[in-house]
């Protein structure tokens, strides 16, 4: 008896197999499933293989089989790598917090993600891959970390590393970010604190800076009324010219830098422009001896 036919089954698919009269062997041309093996329990295709002779005997042999199993365990692996997309902090944001929380996410529809891969490297230092957070998703890993050291003011970089299960590295992210914990520094030098005064007109001036977050952005505000946008200048000097109210007034100066951080100065002018107004004035002795000495007493309100 000779063997009649020959079939293999792979992925559900059915392949039917040609004699090659030069080498007597059973083969075919097959493509390859379109997704990895690596999500096949053992991560691999198991190929099953059927022959039958003249008489109509089968034989059937799988990956259980002790001597040809081992050889019918096709690996498929995929080329796509992974997608990484960094959603916190945003590519040039100014943030406060000198010990964010970084965010990110990585994702491989096929193979998957490998989270013994995923690493962040901050600032061109070496690249970490313990204390990260990967929180599991559809399609891959949701990560956060924390900088275990306080990140000095100014910027900084992080880039985000990965691969999938096959070995395909994604396409490393970066994102350039900037840290700011200090408020500006405001200094008003102009009206001085519990100035009285019986001029109307008031000039508040002063300068502005912030190291990290110029330019700032200055308000003045009058008593009650709404705070209003002083011009900076590029040395960070400002000025504005206000009308008094008669009686205290309080000035409210804010200057805010780029990070959202405020500083605050107040300064209490009080307007006074009534004349003092006399009462009464009373001399005694009155009249009074030559060389001898009188009390003058006069009483004034103002």
């Amino acid at each position: 008896m000779s063997v009649a036919r020959a079939q293999a089954i792979i992925n559900g698919q059915t392949i039917d197999l040609q004699k090659n009269t030069q080498t007597g062997k059973w083969e075919a041309t097959v493509a390859a499933p379109s997704k990895s093996s690596y999500t096949k329990e053992g991560h691999y295709y198991g190929v099953v293989l059927k022959a039958w002779d003249d008489a109509g005997n089968m034989s059937t042999v799988d990956v259980t089989d002790t001597e040809l199993g081992a050889s019918l365990k096709l690996i498929v692996k995929e080329k796509v790598a992974p997608v990484i997309a960094i959603t916190y902090p945003t590519a040039s944001a100014t943030i406060t917090n000198n010990k964010p929380v970084i965010r990110w996410k990585v994702t491989d529809d096929d193979s998957g993600v490998n989270p013994d891969t995923i690493g962040i490297t901050i600032d061109g230092g070496s690249k970490i891959t313990s204390g990260i957070t990967k929180t599991a998703v559809t399609g891959g890993y949701e990560c956060s970390y924390t900088p275990g050291t306080a990140l000095a003011d100014g910027n900084h970089t992080i880039k985000i590393d990965a691969s999938d299960f096959d070995g395909n590295v994604a396409t490393q992210k970066s994102v350039t970010f900037k840290v700011d914990t200090v408020a500006p520094v405001l200094s008003v030098s102009s009206p001085a604190d519990n100035l009285v005064t019986n001029n109307a007109s008031c000039t508040v001036s002063g300068t502005t800076n912030d190291v990290t977050s110029s330019p700032c952005k200055v308000t003045v505000k009058l008593n009650s009324g709404t705070a209003e946008n002083v011009t900076v200048n590029a040395d960070g000097a400002f000025s504005k010219v206000l009308t008094l109210a008669q009686g205290t007034n309080k000035i409210t100066i804010v200057s805010t830098d780029s990070a959202g951080k405020s500083t605050t100065v107040i300064r209490t002018v009080i307007l006074d422009t009534g004349a003092p107004e006399f009462i009464s004035a009373v001399m005694n002795p009155n009249p009074v001896d030559c060389g001898k000495t009188f009390v003058i007493s006069v009483e004034i309100t103002d």
